[in-house]
């Protein structure tokens, strides 16, 4: 199939030819028939992809902040290939659509194969022929609505959780300051619910175009009478509310907004507008200003878009899913004037055309809707023209985040790259080329299962770890999978119970006991010779909200990342444990990755592990002292030893 991507080194936008998205647990396949473009927020996005490093750098001081973080940790050379690495990926277009359901998972039981849909969320429902969706994440579509108006879904949901914010009822009056596509269809909205509606925006032709959306009035923003007209239309009071939609950097709509709300009313952010107004508007009328999320409740909460599980509708009246469906309701019964909004429409093999004249700006222009060829066949996967050299080592990839494209790919040598798999199709693509695999997929067990790879590299989020592993040994082929080997202790047994049928390497990803200096300590302290061991590791927060802190997924940082350390101190010793006991410092999320662990091994070896999460950035990661028969060596962040 084929997805519009950007390259965030160059910002190169091409069509490229990517797998189809696996279907996995929780997900509905759907095949899209029409996508919308979303001038503001992806042009934006296409705009600074396509400025220089410098460039870049001035839209994102906080990512430059990360960089020079780590560049103090790990050094200009190391520093540089990761951020090189980061910029040069595909990223994906586009976060409202329409089509068919063409796949549902196991587990879903709300769709079928035929079903008419409209889907939302950024890095999900992009402009591309098939997409994956979390059950969350679409609706369904009534009959009598079509899909091209459907489409737009997902940018009808921020402009309608933005109403919601402004909290509006019957026979109340509006403000909306800035009349792009967002705009236009929050005054349309705002008409069909019985509210009194004003726009203003610094473009005449969008001013002209809300009034024959519905709006009661209209201004260009240069216009003497807008204060004058708005105090009149709300009969001397103000308005009861002002949305704020338009993408500036000015303070302008903000401090607009204070002068023609009414006392106690409400200034809502739905646009990109900075809130360094004035004080003396904002107090004296005891205003509220109140800022919208996207789509709605749910927006970023990973239990709700990824695993599916709602809020109540008795706590959370409109989730994101649900004001997707009210907007849909509002198609249906004919509210809505969605042929004023549409002034473009592209077919998607010239959807680079579409970004072109956002980019350009050649013409006036509203909803761009980019429209597919739903009868076009679409393959499976992708098979790039690599030519494979002789190798005994044919190895693929399951699973390519950072870690792997900055420590593993770049290590591997002299061997044929046979298959890379991910979740997404363009990262798969992308990782494809930049490391020479013939093969592109999102589908695992496509490499599980084929005769060409006999090494597989696993190195997908830890829930994934024994199920690859297992599937592995069982079609004979060697394994390398990063830490942890699995999450459960009958994970383990069957691995051990399948690793000992076969006649195939497996290797865990502990990679500490192979660093320099380790092997010279090592060498310093005589075989069988008890040690005393102290380990300390600066961890560093990791938010409760990031996957491996989830104990289904991630499996929780102890089972994550405190088994390297467990690993090496028994590597060390050169022994098992005998006896183990660990204390945490309690939290408030209870997540228990503030620790010391002590351990006591066969050959009368001892160790502490303190694995820190609340100290200073600053401070090294890794400090490790092994102590025996009048020897101390210390390794100091694995870049100094001392004896």
């Amino acid at each position: 199939m084929f997805q519009l991507t950007q390259n965030l080194k160059t910002g190169k936008m091409e069509l490229i030819e990517v797998p189809i998205p696996k279907i996995d647990k929780g997900r509905i396949l759907v095949r899209n028939h029409f996508s919308v473009i979303s001038a503001g927020t992806e042009g934006a996005k296409v705009s600074t992809a396509r400025k220089s490093l410098l460039g870049k750098a001035m839209e994102k001081p906080e990512q430059v902040k990360q960089v020079f973080d780590t560049l103090q940790k790990e050094g200009l050379i190391a520093t540089y290939h990761k951020v090189m690495n980061k910029l040069d990926t595909l990223s994906p277009l586009g976060y409202s659509t329409a089509g068919i359901v063409i796949g549902v998972g196991d587990d879903i039981t709300g769709y079928k194969v035929g079903d008419k849909v409209a889907c939302c969320g950024a890095d999900i429902a992009n402009h591309a022929e098939v997409v994956s969706i979390p059950e969350n994440l679409l609706v369904p579509v009534p009959d009598n609505v079509n899909l091209k108006d459907a489409a737009y879904t997902t940018i009808a949901s921020i402009a309608l959780q933005g109403i919601r914010q402004a909290d509006l009822k019957l026979g109340e009056s509006c403000v909306v300051i800035g009349l792009g596509l967002i705009g236009q269809l929050t005054v349309q909205i705002l008409k069909a619910a019985g509210v009194v509606v004003v726009g203003i925006d610094v473009n005449i032709d969008m001013v002209d175009l809300a009034r024959r959306s519905g709006a009661d009035m209209a201004f260009f923003r240069d216009s003497l009478e807008i204060e004058q007209a708005v105090m009149g239309i709300s009969n001397g009071y103000g308005v009861d509310s002002v949305i704020i939609t338009a993408a500036t950097s000015s303070l302008d709509p903000v401090e607009l907004a204070g002068r023609l709300c009414r006392k106690k009313g409400k200034v809502v952010v739905v646009g990109a507008v900075p809130t360094g107004f004035s004080r003396d508007e904002y107090y004296k009328k005891e205003l509220e200003l109140r800022m919208s999320t996207s789509y709605g409740p749910g927006r970023y909460d990973p239990n709700y878009e990824e695993k599916g599980i709602d809020y109540p509708i008795g706590y959370v009246r409109w989730t994101e899913n649900r004001n997707m469906r009210a907007f849909l309701q509002l198609l249906s019964s004919n509210k809505m004037k969605m042929d004023l909004l549409t002034t473009h429409t592209f077919k998607f093999e010239n959807a680079l055309e579409a970004y072109q004249l956002i980019m350009d700006k050649a013409e006036p222009y509203v909803g761009i809707v980019l429209e597919y060829d739903k009868d076009k066949a679409v393959e499976k996967d992708v098979i790039l023209p690599v030519v494979c050299s002789k190798s005994e080592l044919n190895i693929s990839f399951i699973g390519a985040g950072s870690f792997a494209q900055n420590s593993l790919l770049p290590n591997i040598k002299n061997a044929n790259m046979v298959a890379v798999a991910t979740s997404s199709g363009h990262t798969s693509r992308n990782i494809a080329n930049k490391w020479g695999f013939a093969r592109s997929t999102c589908e695992p067990d496509t490499i599980l299962n084929d005769n060409e790879t006999n090494v597989v590299f696993i190195a997908t989020r830890h829930n994934t770890h024994a199920e690859y592993v297992l599937k592995g040994l069982r079609n004979n082929k060697h394994v390398f999978v990063e830490k942890p080997l699995c999450l459960e202790e009958a994970e383990l047994e069957e691995i051990r119970s399948e690793y000992n049928k076969h006649k195939c390497h497996l290797m865990l990803g502990f990679n500490r006991r192979f660093a320099h200096h380790i092997n010279e300590v090592k060498q310093l302290f005589a075989s069988g010779q008890p040690k005393a061991i102290n380990y300390r590791i600066n961890a560093g927060n990791i938010p409760q909200s990031h996957w491996i802190q989830d104990k289904t997924i991630g499996g929780g940082r102890i089972l994550g990342e405190v088994c390297h350390f467990i690993d090496l101190a028994m590597f060390l010793s050169g022994s098992l444990p005998a006896s183990l006991s660990a204390f945490a410092m309690k939290d408030e999320m209870n997540l228990q990755d503030t620790l010391n662990i002590n351990i006591c091994f066969k050959d009368r070896s001892i160790a502490t592990i303190s694995y820190y999460s609340n100290g200073s950035k600053s401070m090294t990661k890794e400090r490790l002292e092994v102590f025996s028969n009048g020897i101390t060596a210390v390794v100091d962040d694995f870049k100094e030893l001392h004896v």
